[in-house]
């Protein structure tokens, strides 16, 4: 890519609550824009969202839709990153794709500007922007690779607005007594309990081994972002009643002996890591303290009690931020900064 002083930005899924948070996202944090573009299936086309004081029409995508992008952010499902991401590539744009389509591709970088940023300048045309609880997780482990990583066992605490704006509105109708049941399905699909004050250990559908979709990609894809193909992960991927942030209980075990001295030392200043771990007063991170930002919070860290190999943490996001949109923006930037004069 040419270095610019303004980029054409195309985004895909632009009416949903990723492709908002891009947009949000692009604003907040200063992105050169040249001219932008706002796309959507057609039967979202002719919505109107406001960036930059300024009010745009939202496009039906097509392959001419791309003419002229620089880059496109993709927040529209794997269905339609696998429709239009090569046509996107054809009119000449780099891709950066939110859904899951491409992430395990061995020629598609997956990429954590935190953790691999190298690995976006790879690309041939897509680069995969991975799942939100691999995000914060990969770059809570990231400074702990040099001590040796093992086994990392992780279960999460995941909002429902991973699930999109309709699993938000069917948590908030649960609260206001106005349903009995939501839009969570067991894996019969028939089956559905209420997530108002309830917790569900499903994200995802269910695989033939017992796991979800959402524990696979726990596993595989920390082991490609990280480099580590070797890496031993224990997932399990729940659901909680709350809107925005994910938390993750991490226990990681190193190849030695290592202090939960070190590791607190270790993340302190860590890219894209805030440490709060204070117990003595009750500061830890939870998902109201991330909420809004695009920092992973890392807290609660702790010798396991009965192995001096294993070190606890918590670790929290904002799951449509830095989980999402604030990564893909990152990955965006990372591409302007490496354009070749």
């Amino acid at each position: 890519m040419k270095k610019k002083e303004r980029y054409n930005i195309a985004v895909l899924g632009a009416t949903g609550a990723v492709g908002r948070a891009m947009l949000h996202t692009l604003e907040r944090r200063g992105f050169p824009i040249g001219d932008l573009r706002l796309l959507a299936s057609p039967r979202s086309a002719g919505q109107t969202l406001e960036f930059g004081g300024r009010l745009y029409e939202v496009q039906a995508a097509t392959e001419e839709a791309f003419a002229g992008v620089d880059i496109a952010l993709f927040s529209a499902g794997a269905s339609a990153s696998l429709t239009y991401a090569p046509l996107a590539v054809r009119q000449g744009a780099v891709v950066v794709d939110n859904s899951s389509a491409y992430r395990l591709e061995p020629d598609v970088p997956l990429v954590v500007p935190e953790v691999n940023p190298d690995a976006a300048f790879s690309h041939k045309g897509i680069i995969a922007n991975p799942n939100c609880s691999t995000i914060q997780l990969v770059v809570a482990l990231k400074p702990l690779v040099e001590f040796g990583i093992e086994h990392v066992s992780v279960s999460t605490y995941q909002a429902v607005s991973g699930m999109g704006q309709k699993a938000i509105d069917a948590l908030t109708a649960e609260v206001g007594g106005n349903a009995e049941t939501t839009l969570f399905p067991t894996a019969s699909q028939d089956t559905r309990y209420p997530m108002a004050y309830n917790v569900l250990p499903q994200c995802d559908v269910f695989l033939d081994n017992g796991y979800t979709k959402e524990e696979m990609k726990l596993l595989n894809e920390s082991r490609k972002i990280l480099g580590l193909p070797d890496l031993k992960v224990s997932p399990t991927a729940v659901r909680v009643p709350v809107i925005y942030g994910h938390s993750e209980s991490v226990a990681v075990r190193f190849s030695k002996p290592v202090s939960a001295e070190e590791v607190r030392a270790k993340l302190t200043g860590a890219p894209g890591v805030v440490v709060v771990d204070d117990p003595q007063h009750a500061r830890f991170p939870h998902p109201r303290m991330a909420e809004g930002t695009g920092d992973t919070f890392v807290g609660r860290i702790r010798q396991d009690l009965a192995d001096e190999y294993t070190v606890l943490m918590f670790v929290v996001a904002d799951n449509l931020l830095k989980g999402a949109a604030w990564n893909a923006v990152q990955i965006a930037e990372l591409l302007v900064q490496g354009a070749e004069a």
